[in-house]
């Protein structure tokens, strides 16, 4: 059924009740699903931090945000929950929305509301209204439960349905994400506007379940992590092969695009970090090292810094020069929380397909074109062709004035338009130094994935003094763009290995074939179809256990091998060799003549 539950105006969504208060307000419907979609998880949230309190009165309530997908709410309790519990609160949950009990807003003052939630025992409540130094702040109840929000809400708990939400996991949380603060135990939920969207939802989140890399990756022999190194990888035997294959690539592609390669230090001085703004502005993510002298490096998070002392050698460019396209495979770190690591996606020590563009100001067009010509042949080279982008503005937290922010704003706003590409805006998101273009990836199960940037950036290069003699004779300030194809090597692997289940494209994986024979006479044979595999650099394997087809064929295809090579009598005799591709019950048999073509065009 179509019902109106919220109000928009001027991009702002507002409570339904709230109507009467403006002019020209939209309303919106659950047909709107993007702008309503949010509002209804925010009830969700709402609704479970009200069924939480009536299993456990003595809950402390902290914070219950919409996450992708979801919600989830944060909370201190001397209960510990479960999964096992989940039945429960979804029981209590199901029978509050099943009431229609309404949505209330009211705004109190923050005295007044300080004092409502001292006497409820929400701790956590008013430490966020004295943070946030406002003279009022909003409330919402639903019957006798109380949450502080800013809204908007649905008008009444009947919005949420009743089959169409389902908690998901439970997990700890350090209050406001700071491991010197209480850890509070946070439960996450899913909701949709009907059933089929949420079984849709679940059957994707199985989905990805099964092609978990973290799962996948040690099974399949690509990498594991160690509790002796947290946040950092320990490539394994097909790992490296595929690293490999993936950095090697990505090396070629951007050599044809003008690019040369440089390797800057692993670490750095604090002067330089200071310079570039790093130290004021990243410092809380940076592994600082002291030296003897008491003197400060640190484990470079990034690479432009180095890559500006390098531009700066030799002799002073000319506008001749420009631009000059620098790329390096530069390892790096960062002091990322313990909590926020996550197998290959979220690391510590991560190596980065990094690269700065030295050119002027004229040049941003042609070089924004020539960037997103490269993205286009990598990402379509890894199967990927739906590829959205993310224009992201100036930060609060940044370097430079207003104005170098206007002018790098236009320019990169006027080289996407000139690319061709069509863009949301990812509002307050950009880098602390430039505004960039986030390039998005869409998998083959419909998950996106930033990979790709593009930023544009008049301020370092005004920091470190950078420039070149123009046409004129007068010394101009260098523009820099910092660019990434894939971003971190570790986490585009990750995404490799989730988008194909592990199921490589024959030119990518690690092992290409392997080449098994069926009786112990056929073994010999089998050897010198592998040696001459070997020969042409084919990745391959060879397998004369004295074991029966049937198991050998199991155990390739289980490792997620392209293809598997057959011999026995018959293809000794006919000087022929049998395939079996992964996931198909056929072979296909071809003359040993024709194998090397064969395996040839598959790599292409």
């Amino acid at each position: 059924m179509n019902r109106p539950v919220v109000a928009k105006l001027e991009g702002v969504i507002l409570d339904l009740s709230r109507v009467g208060e403006v002019d020209g307000a939209q309303i919106l419907t659950t047909n709107d699903k993007a702008d309503v979609l949010p509002v209804i998880r925010h009830g969700a949230a709402h609704v479970m931090a009200m069924a939480l309190k009536e299993i456990d009165p003595g809950i402390e309530l902290a914070i219950g945000p919409v996450i992708e997908n979801g919600f989830y709410y944060d909370f201190k309790s001397k209960r510990i929950f479960t999964v096992s519990d989940f039945e429960e609160i979804e029981k209590v949950m199901r029978d509050i929305v099943n009431a229609a009990i309404p949505f209330k807003r009211e705004e109190l003052s923050s005295d007044e509301a300080i004092k409502l939630f001292s006497s409820r025992n929400e701790p956590f409540k008013v430490e966020l209204i004295r943070d946030l130094g406002v003279p009022s702040v909003g409330i919402y109840s639903i019957g006798d439960f109380i949450d502080l929000c800013k809204g908007p809400h649905v008008p009444d708990t009947s919005f949420i349905q009743a089959d169409a939400f389902k908690l998901m996991s439970v997990a700890g949380a350090y209050w406001r994400g700071n491991s010197s603060n209480d850890m509070l135990q946070r439960i996450y939920g899913t909701a949709w506007l009907d059933a089929s969207d949420m079984a849709e939802h679940l059957r994707m989140v199985k989905e990805a379940e099964a092609r978990d890399h973290r799962k996948l990756g040690p099974e399949l022999d690509i990498f594991n992590i160690y509790e002796e190194a947290v946040g950092s990888i320990f490539w394994l035997k097909n790992g490296c092969v595929l690293f490999n294959l993936v950095k090697e690539y990505i090396a070629q592609t951007i050599k044809k695009h003008g690019y040369f390669q440089v390797q800057t230090p692993q670490l750095l001085s604090r002067s330089l970090w200071e310079t570039s703004g790093h130290w004021d502005k990243f410092r809380e993510n940076m592994f600082i090292v002291a030296e003897e002298d008491n003197r400060f490096m640190a484990v470079k998070p990034m690479n432009c810094p180095g890559h500006i002392l390098i531009y700066k050698n030799g002799s002073v460019k000319s506008y001749r020069d420009l631009p000059i396209r620098m790329a390096e495979f530069g390892l790096c770190h960062r002091n990322e929380s313990s909590g926020s690591l996550h197998g290959l996606m979220r690391l510590r020590a991560f190596m980065q397909d990094d690269g700065h563009i030295f050119c002027s100001e004229d040049q941003i067009v042609s070089e924004t074109q020539n960037f997103c010509s490269l993205l286009k042949e990598v990402y379509a080279k890894f199967g990927f062709a739906d590829i959205a982008v993310k224009f992201s503005d100036r930060p609060e937290k940044r370097v430079g004035s207003d104005e170098s922010w206007d002018i790098a704003e236009k320019a990169l706003r006027e080289a996407a338009d000139a690319s061709g590409l069509e863009y949301s805006i990812n509002k307050g998101e950009g880098a602390f130094y430039g505004p960039k273009l986030e390039f998005v990836l869409k998998d083959c199960i419909g998950r996106d994935w930033q990979c790709g940037t593009l930023q544009v950036d008049f301020n370092l290069p005004q920091r470190f003094d950078i420039g070149y003699i123009d046409s004129d004779g007068s010394r101009k300030c260098s523009v820099m763009l910092h660019r990434a194809v894939v971003g971190s090597l570790e986490r585009f692997i990750g995404i490799l290995i989730e988008n194909y289940a592990g199921k490589f494209p024959f030119w990518l994986s690690p092992v290409q074939m392997a080449v098994t024979s069926i009786t112990e006479e056929a073994g010999q044979y089998a050897a010198s179809i592998h040696n001459s595999l070997l020969e042409k650099n084919f990745r391959s394997v060879l397998d004369i256990d004295n074991e029966k087809i049937t198991y050998k064929i199991r155990k390739h295809s289980v490792r997620k091998i392209p293809a598997i090579v057959i011999v026995g009598k018959k293809e000794m005799e006919s000087n022929t060799i049998s395939i079996r591709k992964l996931g198909s019950n056929e072979t296909e048999t071809i003359s040993v003549d024709q194998m090397l073509g064969y395996f040839g065009e598959l790599c292409k």
